[in-house]
């Protein structure tokens, strides 16, 4: 973990910052190896040092190689008060700068420092996605055998949460979407008690939490026997996805990947994908990069990124086909091994 640290020091020290004030959760796991406890992290020329209180102080001690551990009841008057802090503009609320602003004398935002450092993954948090991604892959082949017509969409979204936390899971990675038939056109949607009904296509988007680290992946299924119409809009879709991911590698503008994907949709459902291609995953559910029509960055190699192209008719149905890959400088890997031909179930 000091090699994460260290990494991001010798950054902001470039821009005349002393410290760094880390007060995030899910940046103190990154930086300290400190999971799900409160605190803060001071780090910089004036030590290595995280500030928990005595619930977690005996794990501190234990888990944050190279910082010394403080109780938050104790003060900072061994760090200079006239020091350069640079602190996390993008997480903490109004009132928390405000607290910073009576302790510290010069506070520098980071902006996008650790967003972007966090961005590229090494070997160790690529391991992590993969057992979390191997434990989605085990849900959806578990489900895609459990469902049955008159099931409710809460129903199945609980097997699914159920399924992933008994194989190991901290739990879902965000909450699960189950939408059958007509709601398949929300692409958030809420699961219901709307039973499945046959000729429903059914998008479950779900994922969930192993070693602090998130999955994510979409399946749409088919109940029973669906029309014609609904097996293009899935075919579409599929093909999309396949074409985005084929141009995606490092060097590759992330515009231009949600471009290869919309193109194709766009020749015969123009308009109806409306949400951006995919979105980086790591710690968090969603972070940077966004593969988005928007951001014209370049992907980098160990960017780890959804690629999750779909099309939304309302009042009809809804199709997404997700999986998570990790960027190479040749191209990239799958993680999610899930099959993506049309599953049918019930």
């Amino acid at each position: 973990m000091n090699k994460r640290i260290q990494k991001l020091l010798a950054h902001v020290y470039k821009s005349s910052i002393d410290n760094v004030i880390i007060t995030d959760p899910k940046n103190m796991y990154y930086f300290s190896g400190f999971y799900n406890g409160e605190g803060y992290i001071i780090a910089g020329k004036d030590g290595f040092r995280l500030y928990t209180d005595s619930r977690y102080s005996e794990y501190a001690a234990a888990v944050c190689e190279g910082f010394e551990i403080y109780d938050t009841a104790s003060d900072q008057s061994s760090v200079s008060k006239d020091a350069v802090m640079g602190f996390e503009d993008k997480t903490i609320s109004y009132r928390q700068y405000c607290d910073l602003e009576k302790k510290f004398k010069n506070l520098v935002p980071l902006g996008d420092a650790i967003s972007m450092q966090r961005s590229v993954k090494d070997e160790s948090e690529i391991a992590s996605i993969k057992k979390a991604v191997a434990i989605a892959d085990a849900a959806f082949e578990h489900i895609c055998g459990y469902i049955k017509l008159g099931m409710t969409e809460k129903e199945i979204a609980a097997e699914l949460d159920c399924f992933m936390k008994k194989s190991g899971a901290e739990g879902p990675s965000f909450p699960t979407i189950v939408a059958a038939g007509e709601r398949g056109s929300l692409p958030h949607a809420i699961a219901t008690e709307r039973t499945v009904k046959n000729g429903d296509m059914i998008v479950m988007d779900f994922g969930c939490v192993l070693d602090g680290y998130c999955s994510d992946m979409t399946r749409t299924v088919a109940a029973g026997k669906i029309s014609l119409e609904q097996k293009a809009v899935y075919d579409t879709v599929l093909s999309a996805q396949l074409a985005a991911i084929d141009k995606i590698r490092a060097g590759v503008i992330a515009s231009e990947a949600d471009c290869t994907a919309r193109t194709v949709i766009n020749k015969s459902y123009s308009g109806r994908f409306g949400h951006s291609l995919g979105h980086g995953v790591g710690l968090d559910i969603h972070e940077s990069p966004n593969l988005s029509p928007k951001n014209n960055a370049p992907l980098l190699s160990g960017n780890v990124v959804t690629v999750e192209p779909g099309i939304y008719i309302p009042g009809f149905c809804g199709v997404r086909i997700e999986d998570i890959v990790v960027v190479g400088e040749n191209g990239c890997e799958i993680l999610t091994k899930s099959p993506k031909e049309l599953t049918c179930v019930g």
